[in-house]
């Protein structure tokens, strides 16, 4: 992937986790997808508190996305305000699989110190849980 292309994809990650509401936990997540269509759709954490009507910025990002109009993303970034990088969550990765346009899309991680790691969808995820697609490679 381009550097110029992952730099804003997690530049818009980390802008977005400024919006976050997160008034109980105080963990700011941001999230930013670049659709297959070229555009970088945002997203953040957005807690209620009914603990299960959170929403987790990834899922944000990605629904933000769809609700766009373009159904698979090519790279997905991740920004929290921890010292250190932090992974998706379980139930993000499951959506992450939904819309991915392949099981090795890059996946960056950034805190705000400026580290990033990058992993791809299929090392997150190494056994998929997916709907049935002939014209899919489902193997890691």
């Amino acid at each position: 992937m381009d550097d110029n292309i992952r730099e804003k994809l997690v530049q818009a990650a980390r802008e977005a986790r400024l919006k976050a509401h997160c008034p109980y936990s105080r963990y700011q997540v941001g999230a930013a997808v670049l659709g297959e269509d070229g555009k970088i759709y945002s997203g953040c954490n957005i807690e209620n508190v009914s603990y299960g009507a959170t929403v987790c910025g990834e899922r944000v990002a990605i629904f933000n996305m769809v609700s766009e109009g373009c159904k698979k993303y090519e790279a997905l970034a991740v920004a929290t305000g921890d010292d250190f990088d932090c992974a998706p969550c379980c139930i993000c990765r499951q959506v992450m699989l939904e819309f991915c346009s392949s099981l090795d899309v890059p996946v960056f991680t950034a805190c705000p110190i400026g580290t990033q790691d990058a992993l791809t969808l299929r090392e997150l995820a190494p056994l998929p849980f997916m709907a049935f697609d002939a014209n899919k490679d489902y193997k890691a």
